[in-house]
């Protein structure tokens, strides 16, 4: 398991925790002129990348809020936290702590 540090509450275990999938995907501006395969495109596709990735996560369990975390698919290492009014908070490996 996980083991996710909330920006307002802490460390905390991943089941508290619901993910909203990749982070930093812009909504269309015009849906309405869009092809029906552009609007699920836009719903559904994902680039599911291996290595460094953007996700959105909500502590669902405590202070339900949303934020940004920067993770290795392929090791779940996470490297860094980022609110939406504060930037990349990144995390020491060696120490366990965000800088």
């Amino acid at each position: 398991m996980l083991l996710i540090e909330c920006p307002w509450c802490g460390p905390r275990a991943e089941s508290e925790f619901s993910c909203g999938g990749e982070a930093d995907i812009a909504r269309p501006l015009d849906t309405e002129k869009l092809t029906d395969r552009e609007w699920g495109d836009y719903l559904f596709m994902r680039t599911n990348s291996r290595g460094v990735h953007r996700e959105q996560w909500m502590h669902t369990q405590g202070c339900r809020r949303w934020f940004k975390v920067q993770r290795d698919t392929v090791s779940y290492e996470i490297q860094g936290y980022e609110t939406f009014d504060r930037p990349l908070a990144v995390m020491d490996s060696n120490e366990g702590t965000t800088k």
